[in-house]
């Protein structure tokens, strides 16, 4: 039935196609000019706000968009130097229209003429159609990184993801080295429950078998980091989530070479040294950079250092096909101070008693793009990409947290493999129906991933030593040998069909197939009170598991006025459980065995839009449904100990409203362009439930990870080329397992317990003289002393106490 689905879908699809090739629409050509100087002014952008196009102008100052319906639309034409100029045209066939800009009455930094254009075209969610991707009806988010006043730095998540509704950060304190980001109730350890992806393509250990991201890409790197909620799953794969995709600077195309150095120092021995190349030679374009980053956390035992590099080529083969090659390398070596018990943090937040726990990445990814154009009706994409990396991590990792380090015991290795590749094709085309523009998308991915796990012990130094010590500990009691086989193949389909100028519909499938497999054996191994051994057997475990199904999802788009969307959304979802999980042993956790895959759906209604150029704002409200819940109960294993067990707890819901607005007050009251002043607020209110469980005391809880409130608000203000940004972080308090455990000051383990709620101020400062830019700032302006996480295993297991007061000073230079 499945294989019938699939040849009509692929049948229907390709007719469409056809029939698009047939069919023609109107175009919009122009030209933009400078009367007065007899002039016309190429770079131009001009953007047409109906359909969500930019185009640029060439060197003889043209432009057109194509496949446009007849009707009347809105322009807005920005170059820097001149007036912005909004014009309205109206389209009946081809069409061709003249727009004359005027020079500024005043001369203007560049830092101003910015701040100018970020006001009609910083869009605060994605465009319908983006290349051969369709974001139409869906909760989006783009955080634009170069228009942030913040310490990129170190990555600091609070700041660059302020704007993105909703999201739950752990805060890892390693200069941004990994990202922790979850919401709506998701865990938001490594950012498992989100694709993340990079320029497009998946970057993280194994999306299906472990999904965990122990590479981000580094904010001075990125333009753009998109955020697609849980609809993403059509397109983007299952994940509740949904989808993080960074996108990173493109090659300068004005430019034969373009350098950027970046140099900053900061609290706790911090130094980061950012550096790039860019440029376009020919039809050959090229972005490079080198990020180092060492330093020292708070804590002692801290200590880490990392080498990331990334490498972009493109060439032109012809008018419409390129070809574009990718590679990404980074490797850290981080110590890990150890987790705390909620008696050691009250007492002293720069404790540690671990002293040999280190940790250590080696990244290096691949990707090579074609894109092509059919047509102007038609776009294709092939990506192809690869994964070859490993982490490591030795250390002491007892559940008894308060229990000190034995120096000459073995610490526990854990050592595991990522080889996979992938491809994904994507075919979007536009064709004419009900006498409108209609989009098709449909698409296919292939990935395949060898992964393996290996653990046991570990040598009994203090060095970062990950080589195994098998034969000085034949004993260890945990031992495990295993490799993880993954292939998924999935192929999807979206379509929006506009019923009207206002009115759109965009129903969307997936179809998944997925086979997860488990190789290898682990070790059952008892000891007498002598710690002799009494059992030492080598069990094998093999395990196969096939399924394949189909997602189903609908979007729903009424734009009233131009800058007025109402959205909604519903879109299933589906999270395959991962044998990297189950076959790990943690001393502090305790897995069922049993452990099946979650399913369920999450649904957006909101409203977003622009009054002016005052206010922009994003209100919304969803709902997330679980079918068979991943969490974490604490239970008793005898009369006088308990275990934190992890299981399918049962089937759960997370719901709330989100909201987003920015009012920029300068523009309220016309106040001179050299001034900036605007504030936000970002508040997401969520309230979550257990609704049905077959284990104790956890039916009617509420979900782990879930702050009531979720606040972050700021102010940004500057003068001519000094820009500032204030902000203030909230979260009340949260669960960290499914039984609502209460913070316990009498517990040895500190993995058990609510997180109380904390605040945060983060202040920042840039200032721009020509090719210069030096940057300040303070994290934790008020010095508070707070933590969001209870790690389990690395980097714990126990509380991980968040950074106190730091500060950062660098310097730009751009040549």
């Amino acid at each position: 039935m499945r294989s019938k689905v699939y040849k009509h879908s692929f049948l229907f699809a390709i007719t469409l196609m056809w029939c698009a090739q047939l069919l023609s629409q109107s175009v919009l050509s122009g030209r933009v000019g400078d009367p007065d100087q007899g002039i016309v002014i190429a770079n131009a952008e001009v953007y047409l706000v109906e359909e969500g196009l930019t185009a640029i102008t060439d060197s003889n100052g043209e432009f057109s968009f194509s496949n446009l319906n007849d009707g009347t639309y809105r322009l807005v034409i920005f170059s820097l130097g001149y007036d912005l100029l909004e014009e309205t045209t109206v389209v009946q066939g081809d069409s061709m229209v003249y727009f004359q800009l005027q020079l500024l009455g005043e001369t203007l930094t560049e830092v101003v003429l910015s701040r100018q254009k970020e006001r009609i075209f910083t869009l605060k969610q994605l465009k319908s159609v983006e290349g051969t991707a369709i974001y139409e009806s869906k909760k989006s988010e783009v955080v634009l990184v170069d228009n942030l006043t913040a310490n990129l730095a170190t990555s600091n998540a609070r700041q660059v993801y302020s704007r993105v509704a909703g999201l739950n950060i752990f805060e890892n304190n390693d200069a941004g080295l990994q990202l922790n980001i979850g919401g709506r109730g998701l865990n938001p350890n490594r950012t498992a429950n989100f694709n993340t992806r990079q320029n497009g393509y998946d970057i993280s250990a194994d999306v299906l078998g472990y999904p965990e991201s122990y590479y981000t890409p580094p904010a001075e790197s990125i333009s753009e980091i998109q955020v697609v909620r849980g609809a993403a799953s059509l397109q983007y794969g299952t994940q509740f989530g949904g989808l993080v995709n960074f996108k990173m600077h493109q090659p300068n195309r004005t430019e034969k070479i373009e350098w950027t150095s970046r140099q900053t120092l900061g609290s706790y021995d911090l130094l980061t040294s950012f550096n790039s190349l860019s440029g376009q030679l020919g039809k050959l374009g090229y972005y490079t950079y080198f990020n180092y980053k060492r330093g020292n956390d708070f804590r002692p035992n801290s200590q880490f250092e990392s080498y990331n590099a990334f490498a972009h080529l493109d060439y032109e083969l012809g008018q419409n096909t390129t070809l574009t090659g990718e590679f990404s390398y980074l490797n850290y070596l981080a110590q890990q101070p150890g987790g705390m018990t909620d008696a050691q943090f009250e007492e002293d937040p720069s404790f540690s008693n671990r002293e040999r726990n280190w940790f250590e990445v080696d990244w290096k990814l691949y990707s090579l793009r074609l894109d092509h154009r059919f047509s102007s009706n038609t776009d294709f994409s092939l990506n192809l990409f690869g994964l070859d990396a490993s982490r490591k991590a030795v250390g002491f990792r007892e559940n008894r947290v308060s229990q000190p380090d034995q120096p000459d015991a073995p610490r526990e290795l854990i050592d595991g493999r990522f080889n996979n590749w992938g491809a994904e094709a994507r075919l979007l085309t536009r064709y004419e129906f009900l006498d409108r523009t209609q989009v098709l998308l449909i698409g296919t991915k292939y990935y395949q991933s060898n992964n393996s796990e290996r653990q046991g012990p570990g040598s009994n130094g203090s060095d970062a030593n990950f080589d195994f010590a098998d034969d000085e500990y034949p004993n260890y009691p945990r031992q495990s040998d295993f490799d993880f086989p993954n292939l998924n193949l999935a192929f999807f389909g979206e379509n929006i069909f506009k019923l009207s100028r206002e009115w759109s519909i965009t129903p969307g499938f997936r179809w998944e197939y997925i086979r997860t497999e488990s190789e290898g054996a682990f070790k059952k191994i008892n000891l007498d009170n002598a710690g002799n051994p009494i059992l030492n057997e080598t069990i094998r475990d093999d395990r196969v598991f096939e399924r394949n199904f189909v997602l189903f999802g609908l979007g729903v788009s009424y734009r009233p006025e131009n800058r007025l969307e109402f959205y909604g959304n519903i879109s299933q979802n589906y999270r395959s459980v991962t044998f990297n999980d189950i076959r790990v042993t943690n001393p502090s956790l305790t897995v069922d065995p049993n452990i099946s895959d979650e399913e369920g759906f999450t649904a957006d209604l909101g409203l977003r839009g622009q009054i002016d150029d005052v206010l922009r704002f994003d209100v919304s409200a969803f709902f997330l449904s679980y079918r068979d819940r991943l969490g974490v109960v604490v239970r008793a294993v005898s009369d006088i100990e308990e275990e934190r067990f992890r299981s399918n707890i049962g089937d759960a819901i997370t719901y709330g409203l989100e909201t987003f607005g920015e009012w920029d007050i300068r523009n309220t009251f016309s106040w001179s362009e050299d001034w900036n002043l605007s504030l936000f607020s970002n508040l997401a209110l969520t309230g979550s439930e257990y609704t049905s469980s077959e284990l104790n005391n956890v039916e009617g809880n509420k979900v782990e990870y879930v702050p009531l409130i979720n606040w972050k608000t700021g102010l940004n203000f500057g003068y001519r080329n000094l820009a500032a940004s204030l902000q203030w972080t909230y979260l009340s308090e949260q669960f960290t397992d499914a039984t609502n455990s209460e913070r316990d000051f009498e517990s040895q383990s500190g993995i058990v317990g609510e997180i109380p709620s904390y605040g945060v101020m983060d202040l920042s400062f840039n200032y721009t003289w020509r090719f210069a830019r030096l940057e300040t700032g303070l994290n934790n302006v008020l010095d508070n002393s707070y933590f969001v996480r209870r790690a389990t295993g690395y980097p714990g297991p126990g509380i991980i106490p968040s950074q106190p007061r730091t500060w950062y000073l660098g310097l730009q230079l751009t040549f």
